[in-house]
């Protein structure tokens, strides 16, 4: 990882004496060392998937036939899953009456893999097909979508999960996914076909009132005593947020957005936006009540249950003994708060455009933006001020970054991420070290504010504006 750190501790920066930015930035760096892979670490296997995407019918809310569009058939599309270090190969066909793309979400991929059109790609369109192939370089849950007409297309049913194993996976009795999403029928109980519309445009984006779990309306897990289990959660919604309440449960926070957390946190309280994704590790004890669990969703005013956890006692296993993954390398980052904001972004809106709405970054919308360059390797700080009433969950690609500050107050949250709520009229302080090269998007995951304007080019290159023809590139 040396040659990305060099590339700051050369940068010449004002204030260079003992405890001026350019010696705080370097200490900041020095504490970022090895927090998580620069480099793919290759183990010289192929695992190869085929994915086709094509209307369909499928079955919905435990029973019901809807017409969506899916990969292979099912929604949520088929689970790929791969070991850190082996490289992926994804063949895409398009039999859709629309161009689609695949983004891997919170992957940070090769640029050219990103599956933003215009951007790193050209749209696949109806008929044809594309081959994705990379090397994960994190392991962790992610997720996949398109990034054509994201609004219409995800809430039609384009997406699906990519677990990235660790090379040694940890003996979890069961590894467990809740893709969770709601869902907007019409009155003849499809999907309504209403998609960007200014209702949704001037709220917090299309909200639906059928709640699922895996396509199911009543999900439930059957748990023997004994058993540790890893369960992924994945937030694939347009724009709804969760609040997943596992109280009942011994239940430890293992990772966010993908990223080992420094130490397991408590399971409670935690915002899961549109994109966001959480590990928990939960046990279930000898004696615990027979009762069923509800998890209980609770953002909104109205609580509901998204899904149910029943202890079957006809029989236990033998509870598996280790210690949960963490990653004590997740920096706190203390002198943070003495270092200036290197980049801003405010984030509102405005009338016009096609919508009669439009959500700006900075007073633009898509297309007006020059791309914000960052430094490969330069420690940088990164505020997103809301200054409208709405939510915005702000997604950067090919990138993570730590959480340093909420409305100028310092907090020390013991992971990284890529994907960050902000409430309203709410500020946010994140840091990264960007690593991966290339021209990135980044955008609000409320997919119809990012539709009507809410995203912008982040280009990440050398000192000087070298551009990498390494691991931005590599395959």
């Amino acid at each position: 990882m040396s040659g990305f750190f060099a590339l700051a501790t050369e940068a010449a920066e004002p204030g260079t004496g003992l405890g001026g930015p350019a010696a705080l930035r370097k200490q900041l760096l020095v504490e970022f060392a090895e927090a998580y892979p620069g480099k793919a670490l290759r183990a010289g296997r192929s695992r190869h998937y085929e994915l086709v995407a094509a209307e369909s019918v499928v079955e919905q809310f435990d029973g019901k036939k809807l017409r969506v569009w899916s990969y292979n058939g099912q929604v949520p599309g088929p689970i790929l899953r791969v070991r850190v270090g082996e490289e992926l190969r994804v063949t895409l066909r398009n039999e859709l009456p629309q161009p689609t793309t695949i983004h891997w979400h919170g992957v940070r991929v090769p640029n050219a893999m990103d599956g933003v059109p215009g951007v790193t790609q050209s749209a696949i369109e109806p008929g044809e097909t594309f081959e994705y192939r990379f090397i994960p370089k994190d392991a962790g849950t992610f997720w996949f979508h398109p990034h054509v007409r994201t609004s219409e297309q995800v809430e039609r049913g384009l997406y699906g999960v990519l677990i990235v194993e660790d090379a040694q996976p940890l003996p979890y009795t069961r590894d467990e996914v809740w893709v969770l999403d709601d869902w907007r029928l019409g009155p003849d109980g499809e999907v309504d076909p209403h998609f960007v519309t200014r209702h949704d445009l001037a709220h917090d984006g299309r909200w639906g009132r059928n709640i699922t779990v895996n396509g199911s309306s009543k999900a439930e897990l059957v748990l023997h005593p004994g058993e540790r289990i890893r369960l992924r959660l994945v937030n694939t919604s347009n724009g709804r947020v969760f609040r997943p309440d596992f109280s009942g449960l011994d239940a430890r926070i293992i990772a966010v957005d993908g990223m080992h957390t420094r130490h397991p946190i408590a399971a409670e309280e935690f915002n899961l936006a549109p994109g966001n994704r959480l590990d928990l590790d939960i046990s279930i004890p000898s004696g615990l009540s027979s009762e069923p669990v509800r998890i209980t969703d609770r953002f909104t005013r109205q609580a509901f249950t998204l899904a149910t956890i029943r202890v079957d006692e006809s029989k236990s296993v033998e509870p598996p003994v280790f210690e949960p993954p963490a990653n004590p390398r997740v920096p706190r980052w203390e002198l943070a708060p003495k270092m200036p904001i290197d980049v801003l972004y405010a984030l509102n809106a405005r009338r016009g455009g096609p919508y009669g709405i439009e959500w700006t970054i900075n007073d633009r919308v898509w297309g007006e933006h020059e791309a914000t360059k960052l430094i490969a390797g330069k420690w940088t700080r990164v505020r997103f001020r809301n200054d409208s009433p709405r939510l915005h969950p702000m997604h950067l690609h090919g990138q993570f970054f730590k959480v340093i500050a909420r409305n100028s107050i310092p907090v020390d949250e013991p992971y990284f991420r890529d994907t960050v709520l902000l409430s309203r009229d709410e500020s946010v302080d994140v840091a990264m070290v960007p690593i991966d090269w290339g021209r990135w998007v980044m955008h609000c995951h409320i997919l119809e504010h990012a539709e009507a304007g809410m995203m912008t080019l982040v280009e990440v290159e050398g000192e000087g504006g070298g551009k990498s023809k390494g691991e931005g590139t590599e395959h």
